[in-house]
């Protein structure tokens, strides 16, 4: 099975999510909670982690970290497969408990926004699946949330709140502001009016695989490339797969480009199937692994079916202007 990239570094943040195997449920009752919680207890002794926020539902879990090792791979297998011995163990089954692969958002450290928003989106899951009753404070009394270790007094060290208060501008001491804070997003919940703005930054936690601005993902490109240097690409998955291909195949574009002598403002006068379009489009196909969708978009050569229209033209009767184009785009490579 393919497995997604993980980018790895001291210091990385991330959101985790895990699912049961084929949406079951990994706790059946409160001990097997208690158990997890244990068993997460002992990862962060193990590893090292600060976990800012989590909580338990029936078939998934969600985890706000900072790995101040790089270690997120090795501490989930641990965490995973040492939760799903003894949850086998205890209820008399076998194989599997988690679906596939874990999901691990990785997030820009140094922009406190991010944790606030995550943080909130993962406290908040017990009122989204309705099992937190109507009325004030009434979140707080679900057990299974880091959110009621924000309330109480010390906690263990691989409990970190100062983080997420932080992102609020609370101290440590500012434990009730903090409360407030969350009450105000449940009545927002509530509120159907006010629902939709505050699920909109919570999207890319559902759909995306890193959240940081430009800069951020300038590094984690340069991160990835060092990862899938010398791999073949069927062995990784996920969006940070895809975000690389991307990238790589965008400045191989550029080059092709500059080697036709071409700007990107050409490629929208230039005709759907032009010679030089054409060449680009089988050119990208050939050396990169990006989609035909993501080709014809980039060559603004309308429906995705053109970039494989293309790849077949070439295979068959190219005539002499695009065959020229081609050997042009080879040697170009060639030549480095």
């Amino acid at each position: 099975m393919a497995r997604p990239l993980r980018v790895q570094y001291c210091g990385a943040v991330y959101h985790v999510m895990a699912r049961g195997n084929h949406g079951q449920p990994i706790f059946k009752d409160d001990k097997d909670r208690e158990r997890f919680m244990e068993t997460l207890a002992e990862a962060g002794e193990k590893t090292g982690w600060r976990i800012y926020a989590y909580v338990l539902m029936s078939n998934h879990y969600h985890l706000l970290l900072r790995t101040p090792e790089p270690n997120l791979v090795d501490g989930m297998k641990w965490l995973q497969g040492t939760y799903t011995q003894r949850y086998n163990g205890r209820h008399k089954v076998f194989g599997p408990l988690f679906q596939g692969r874990y999901k691990a958002l990785i997030m820009d450290p140094q922009e406190a926004h991010y944790v606030q928003c995550v943080s909130t989106y993962i406290h908040l899951n017990p009122v989204r699946a309705g099992l937190v009753a109507q009325g004030r404070n009434q979140l707080r009394q679900y057990p299974w949330s880091r959110y009621p270790r924000y309330l109480a007094g010390r906690c263990p060290e691989w409990l970190s709140r100062a983080e997420v208060l932080g992102s609020l501008g609370l101290d440590e001491d500012k434990r009730r502001g903090y409360e407030a804070y969350l009450e105000g997003r449940v009545l927002e919940w509530r509120d159907p009016e006010r629902r939709e703005d505050l699920e909109e930054p919570w999207k890319v936690l559902r759909r995306g695989w890193y959240m940081g601005e430009q800069s951020f993902l300038n590094r984690l490109e340069r991160w990835l490339d060092k990862l899938t240097a010398g791999r073949r690409r069927e062995s990784h998955s996920g969006g940070a797969r895809d975000t690389h291909d991307e990238r790589a195949a965008e400045r191989l574009l550029g080059k092709g480009m500059e080697w036709l002598g071409l700007k990107e403002a050409d490629l929208k006068d230039l005709p759907l199937g032009c010679p030089e379009k054409v060449a680009l489009a089988w050119w990208l196909r050939k050396h990169t692994t990006v989609s035909l969708r993501w080709a014809a978009d980039q060559l603004k050569m309308g429906h995705y079916t053109r970039v494989s229209q293309a790849v077949s033209r070439v295979g068959r009767k190219p005539g002499k202007r695009l065959a020229q184009l081609c050997r042009q785009l080879e040697r170009e490579v060639e030549n480095g």
